[in-house]
């Protein structure tokens, strides 16, 4: 019988955990987070009775989050420790079969969702749910879904992704106002405009990639939206385009008029009528995009995509027509902008290039990449947790019970939020779904990590 050590190989040996050096490197960053939020958490202007701008200092908080910085990082790097003593673990990965559970499960919850909030917060407490997170989390996922495809699959880098979200808004509200089309016209004619944007896009940056396809997609961006600007005589400029026609079922307005939903079915009115209609709206356009993505895939345009994004030389090689690849890409994934952008026009019926910023491309963006480039479910999940997040952290007022009554938590929800990207990024740096199913093949298929391929795609 023989020993542990008989096969010439020895037993990793557990080294202690060096106290010292985590104290030391936990302390430069408690001293770096003291130093950042040196000016932003120590003082605090407040205005007198006299009108006099007066500094209040609250050294207390500053100690406390370089304290709290102290000891995330300390017990971070006692759990790297632990987990290097032992053998590397396995990479996990997704069954397919519970992918589908998983699916499934959510489908169920986004059908019941909105009686589920009427249920549980009652008539008036469900609009807030309904329409601030229900609807505007669906949104973000839709507009992350179309750009998946730009980014995900094809591999190339969208910074201007709000520009076909605006293309999308300002065309519902000019064919709505100026000549009297419903949504159900408005809404086809904004996808067509916007996938004409998308190949009009793509031309110019056929032969570019990487960081200079970023930089043009990203003035891209920026010009529509200074042409929405001081195109005053189109587009009202800075005052926006208001009064536009809201969607209806079948012509029967969502008002309390005798033509309008609830009269014509014997109801009584209730804004919770044009909530619920307005959700499965998106909804269904979401899982419009979702099922276009996942067909398209696994056709050769897919294919071609996923081939440009792991190596556009050995495509080419191929014999893949990459300009008929990129133009696809931008088309399609902007066609989808274009849909959510006529129906944030209508759900609003005011529009304005202040809604269009490039800060709305960079949270679409993250929403594809904490989710995994090329997962649907993971990004989908990315936009539940990053728009969905965002309107919880409003909700902070049982903050006040540990930092005082004069603290307000709404000025600290977007340095929480992008505390929380930054953790999501250390635990999950490929994404929180990054392994990937094989879009074809022989015989029986097996998902494989994201760790497993040079780009974290799979």
């Amino acid at each position: 019988m023989s020993g542990p050590g008989s096969d010439g190989r020895t037993a990793p040996q557990k080294e202690p955990f060096a106290v010292v050096p985590a104290l030391k490197e936990a302390l430069l960053t408690g001293l770096v987070t003291f130093g950042l939020a040196f000016p932003i958490l120590a003082y605090r202007t407040e205005q007198d009775l006299s009108n006099r701008l007066v500094i209040e200092p609250r050294w207390a908080l500053a100690f406390t989050a370089a304290g709290l910085a102290f000891a995330l990082r300390l017990i971070w790097l006692f759990g790297q420790s632990r987990r290097s003593l032992g053998p590397p673990a396995a990479p996990r990965v997704l069954s397919p079969l519970a992918g589908k559970i998983l699916s499934r499960a959510g489908l169920a919850i986004l059908l019941s969702y909105p009686f589920l909030a009427v249920w549980i917060t009652g008539p008036a407490g469900a609009i807030k749910w309904i329409d601030n997170f229900g609807i505007q989390i669906l949104i973000y996922v839709m507009l992350g879904w179309g750009l998946n495809i730009v980014v995900g699959l094809a591999g190339l880098l969208d910074l201007g992704y709000v520009a076909f979200y605006a293309v999308g808004a300002y065309s519902t509200a000019l064919l709505s106002t100026h000549y009297g089309l419903s949504f159900w016209l408005c809404l086809p004619l904004a996808g067509i405009f916007a996938a004409l944007w998308g190949i009009i896009l793509g031309f110019p940056v056929l032969r570019l990639r990487g960081d200079y396809l970023a930089i043009v997609t990203l003035a891209f961006g920026e010009i529509i939206r200074l042409v929405l600007i001081n195109w005053v005589d189109l587009t009202n400029g800075y005052a926006g385009i208001s009064s536009i026609p809201r969607p209806t079922f079948f012509g029967l307005p969502f008002n309390a008029s005798e033509t309008g939903f609830a009269a014509t079915f014997g109801l009584e009115f209730t804004p919770l009528h044009r909530l619920f209609f307005l959700f499965y709206l998106i909804l269904a356009l979401a899982l419009l995009t979702n099922w276009v993505t996942i067909r398209l895939r696994r056709l050769p345009i897919g294919r071609a995509w996923e081939a440009l994004r792991e190596d556009e030389i050995a495509a080419r090689a191929l014999g893949i027509d990459t300009v008929v690849t990129k133009l696809t890409a931008f088309a399609i994934g902007a066609m989808f902008g274009g849909f959510a952008g006529a129906f944030i026009a209508a759900r609003q019926a005011f529009i304005s290039p202040e809604m269009f910023v490039f800060m709305e491309s960079a949270v679409i963006l993250a929403i594809v990449v904490l989710g995994g480039m090329g997962s649907q479910l993971g990004v989908a999940l990315a936009a539940v947790a990053m728009i969905g997040g965002t309107e919880l952290l409003r909700e902070l007022d049982w903050l006040k019970a540990v930092f005082g009554t004069d603290f307000d938590p709404t000025q600290y929800r977007m340095l929480l939020f992008g505390l929380a990207m930054v953790l999501i990024m250390i635990w999950k740096p490929r994404g929180l779904i990054s392994d990937r199913e094989p879009t074809i093949a022989l015989g029986r298929t097996k998902s494989i990590s994201g760790a497993l391929v040079k780009e974290g795609h799979g």
